[in-house]
């Protein structure tokens, strides 16, 4: 055993957790473990992604180490494995777990502090938000005055998951930078640096913060880097870090992250599952694998999430507007009904809102694309961060392009695409440009409009993003209408040629007067007229009636 167990003891501190897991196992088989060797045996098989080996041997360890009194080490170990079977999906497990380390520990302990992160955990999941902060700052309290390391920062990451629950983003984020500070320092352990990563993406997609949620990525992947055996990610963290990588760009790999936190998660059935599911299907649709799309979106359901707003997206994607209308529209309806707690992040409802504008203007419902613009704008104003405001200025460009202020359009598009390029999402640059071409092209400005598309159709190819392909195909090159007239004002025009008003040309067309406003006053500058009856009379000149 000495051989083996030395061997073990020394690989762990190289970071070879297979060698590690290989020796302390064999040292285990020959004699059975202390309770602290133990416990290093049930992290090297975390570590290196054996995960469901790694609880028998952190329970031993607490079962050896609550007998000889051990109770501190007990309940560290207790509030690992509770830990990690909450990010598994085994919540009743994880409650158990925390039951006993709590029976154990010692009032005002590291461990009492690391035990009621958890509770804060469990309280802010059902809803009481006060309750969750006055547990993590007690844990925060506990972690200073000990100056333990690992208590201070999965105290600070618990209390920001609170703060950031009740709106303040800005104090919650602080916290997030200072946790991160620990594990990028190596001020804790590496089964500590996984649980608080994973917390800090979590936290940093909450908040919208994409660019500081890649920052630590990059510092976490380095750090990692230097410890090839090692397995960080699993789960729920691989789902966000996909959704990362989606963003990025980088399809592949976020495609390869997916599928293995749906292997990770299969176990557990619901929840995080269904998540891993959800964007599979994201990426396959994405992509233009519209049948693998729809199978892992109806899984996603079957495991009890609403696919949304990927279905929706999917069907306009397949040309089928009116169902992706009915789909989107109760959702965002259902939204509403329910409400948000006070101060809450509405993280669904604005997810949903720019993909609502998208499909009601396809759908042609422009009041109802302008009133979702409208509501995500005053999100934007609300939250302050980046994705927020990228999404709210593109949606009321797009908006405000199909209401015919090309210049105004032009304005909330550049503002967008600044952000975009800002964060690095290659995919969202891309499909800002779009638009962008059709602005400038409505203004007449045509070599502007030649580069945007250009440039956007470069970025699909490489993305291999075979629908917005074939939707930049289809705008560069629109149905051809007589005259200098787009189509929209041409349908305008024979209105006005068969003498209606303003309000009936609204109704009809289902869009407001001020848009139909807008759209007389570009037919007469496009026509050189300056009445309703000029315009009517070159409507029969020309056979447009």
């Amino acid at each position: 055993m000495g051989r083996s167990l030395d061997d073990g003891r020394a690989a762990f501190g190289k970071g070879a957790w297979h060698a590690a897991f290989d020796s302390l196992a064999a040292a285990d088989a020959e004699e059975p473990l202390e309770p602290e060797d133990l416990a290093l045996l049930g992290s090297a098989a975390y570590l290196a992604g054996r995960e469901p080996e790694s609880i028998p041997y952190w329970a031993r360890a607490f079962n050896a180490a609550a007998r000889t009194d051990q109770v501190e080490f007990a309940a560290r170990t207790g509030f690992i494995m509770s830990l990690t079977l909450v990010l598994r999906g085994d919540a009743a497990q994880a409650t158990g777990w925390l039951a006993r380390s709590q029976r154990i520990a010692a009032a005002d302990s590291p461990a009492r502090g690391l035990l009621l992160t958890i509770e804060s955990v469990f309280a802010n999941l059902g809803g009481e938000i006060a309750h969750a902060r006055e547990l993590a700052e007690e844990a925060m309290r506990i972690g200073d005055r000990s100056d333990d390391a690992e208590v201070c920062a999965m105290a600070r990451l618990t209390t920001a998951e609170t703060l950031a629950e009740s709106g303040d983003v800005t104090g919650a984020l602080k916290l997030v930078d200072e946790a991160m500070l620990a594990v990028t320092g190596g001020e804790v352990s590496p089964v500590f640096q996984g649980f608080i990563y994973c917390a800090c993406i979590v936290l940093c997609q909450k908040a919208f913060d994409v660019k500081r949620a890649h920052e630590w990525t990059r510092a976490l992947d380095t750090w990692c880097q230097t410890k090839p055996g090692m397995v960080p990610f699993r789960g729920q963290c691989l789902v966000h870090r996909a959704e990362l990588l989606t963003l990025t760009g980088a399809w592949d790999d976020a495609m390869l992250e997916a599928r293995t936190a749906c292997e990770h998660l299969a176990r557990a059935g619901r929840g995080p599952y269904a998540n891993a599911l959800y964007q599979c299907g994201e990426l396959h649709r994405l992509l233009g694998r519209f049948d693998e799309a729809e199978q892992a979106y109806r899984e996603a359901s079957a495991r009890g999430m609403e696919p949304q707003p990927g279905l929706s997206l999917l069907r306009l994607a397949q040309g089928n507007v009116v169902a992706a209308a009915a789909a989107i529209r109760r959702i965002v309806a259902e939204i509403d009904s329910e409400g948000f707690g006070p101060g809450g992040l509405d993280v669904g409802h604005t997810s949903l809102l720019e993909p609502y504008v998208e499909i009601m203007l396809a759908a042609e419902d422009l009041a109802a694309a302008r009133a979702g613009a409208e509501e995500l704008e005053e999100a934007t104003a609300r939250f302050g961060v980046p994705l927020v405001r990228a999404r709210a200025s593109r949606a009321m460009g797009s908006v405000l392009l199909a209401e015919a202020d090309a210049p105004g359009a032009l304005e909330k598009l550049r503002a967008a695409w600044s952000v975009w390029k800002e964060v690095d999402a290659p995919y969202e640059v891309a499909r800002t440009r779009v638009l962008l071409a059709q602005a400038c092209r409505a203004l007449d400005d045509i070599d502007t409009a030649s580069m945007h598309f250009d440039a956007a159709r470069a970025t699909f190819e490489a993305l291999g993003a075979a629908p917005e392909l074939e939707r930049l195909r289809r705008v560069e090159q629109p149905a051809a209408v007589p005259g200098p007239l787009s189509a929209r004002e041409l349908e305008v025009l024979k209105f006005i040629a068969d003498g209606a008003t303003n309000r009936e040309i609204a109704n009809s067309l289902v869009i407001s007067e001020r848009t139909v406003a807008r759209h007389l006053s570009n037919i007469f500058t496009k026509l050189g007229v300056s009445s309703r009856t000029a315009a009517g009379a070159y409507a029969f000149k020309h056979g447009l009636v």
